[in-house]
């Protein structure tokens, strides 16, 4: 599913900073929004009347704006699902709302924590508008530009697993004009590959900002212009967070287990980017300045 480009002239964002924390005299009226491939289901919490359901379309994501101004709603939260709330994120960013984009996970746990058992779209809206009404931040909007960036880069990242996969299937073959076809396959993904990312260079490199980014990550020791590009697109708090944090964003910390007196193994896992994991350990693979603190790292017990 593509992501509508709004005709909306939208207000310039600092990437990665912090809207202020409310007041926490003044209770917050936030409500919450289930999406679906042809649904939407809007509630608000306390004192908001019945949910509202509407098509996932221009004119259902307006009157769900429309409700939520009614009621006076200043925070919305909305639930990632891959690519369907895409359209209603931005519309309700341009109409002066704070969203926050909850990952399935943290409502989940929230449902676990009320002993929330049922589960209808909209018991989810109601429940995604009490996670919204509990955060005590609300991070603003990502940068603009990186949206298609980021739509870009994904398409050549299912490039590159469709290249992984003939591949893999090459291994089966003894077939010469079988294996000769899956080559052939191959090299033209191969080239297709390299034209879409010469092209995402292109685009990022239009951008004075980015450009010093991607050239400042390019002269690290070890890192190649394709991881560089992915945390470029991928992870633009770098520059603002801490080196720890950083390493949590793109799931690369060691996270401790101890309690009382077991103690258990730091294990490296969670993050919403743990994709990037394999591109970060594919350029450590190839690049000799990496290659043995990656091994080092992957040998030592980490407590």
């Amino acid at each position: 599913m593509k992501r509508a480009q709004s005709n909306t002239k939208k207000k310039s964002i600092k990437s990665g900073r912090k809207a202020p924390r409310a007041d926490p005299r003044k209770p917050v009226v936030a409500g919450g929004v289930d999406t679906g491939k042809d649904w939407l289901d809007a509630a608000i919490h306390k004192g908001g009347g019945a949910p509202l359901r509407r098509p996932n379309n221009a004119q259902g994501r307006a009157e769900i704006i429309a409700f939520f101004q009614q009621h006076g709603v200043v925070r919305v939260g909305i639930e990632a699902s891959g690519s369907y709330e895409f359209e209603m994120v931005d519309a309700m960013r341009e109409a002066g709302l704070a969203v926050c984009v909850l990952q399935p996970a943290q409502v989940r746990a929230y449902a676990k924590f009320l002993n929330l058992r049922a589960k209808t779209d909209p018991i989810d809206a109601a429940l995604i508008a009490r996670c919204a009404a509990a955060q005590d931040e609300v991070r603003q909007a990502p940068d603009p530009r990186l949206a298609p960036f980021a739509e870009h880069l994904t398409f050549i990242e299912q490039i590159e697993e469709d290249i992984a996969r003939l591949r893999t299937r090459g291994d089966r073959f003894r077939n010469p004009r079988f294996i000769a076809e899956l080559r052939q396959e191959i090299a033209r993904q191969t080239k297709r590959k390299r034209a879409e990312l010469a092209q995402l260079r292109q685009a990022v490199r239009a951008h004075a900002d980015l450009a010093k980014k991607l050239d400042l990550l390019i002269s690290i020791d070890g890192l190649g212009e394709r991881t560089a590009l992915t945390l470029v697109v991928r992870m633009p708090e770098l520059g603002r967070v801490t080196r720890e944090k950083a390493s949590a964003l793109a799931g690369m910390a060691p996270f401790t287990q101890k309690s009382g007196r077991w103690e258990g193994e730091a294990h490296v896992e969670g993050g919403p980017r743990q994709g990037r994991k394999g591109a970060v350990r594919r350029s450590a693979s190839r690049r000799p300045a990496l290659e043995q603190r990656t091994r080092r790292l992957l040998q030592t017990p980490q407590k």
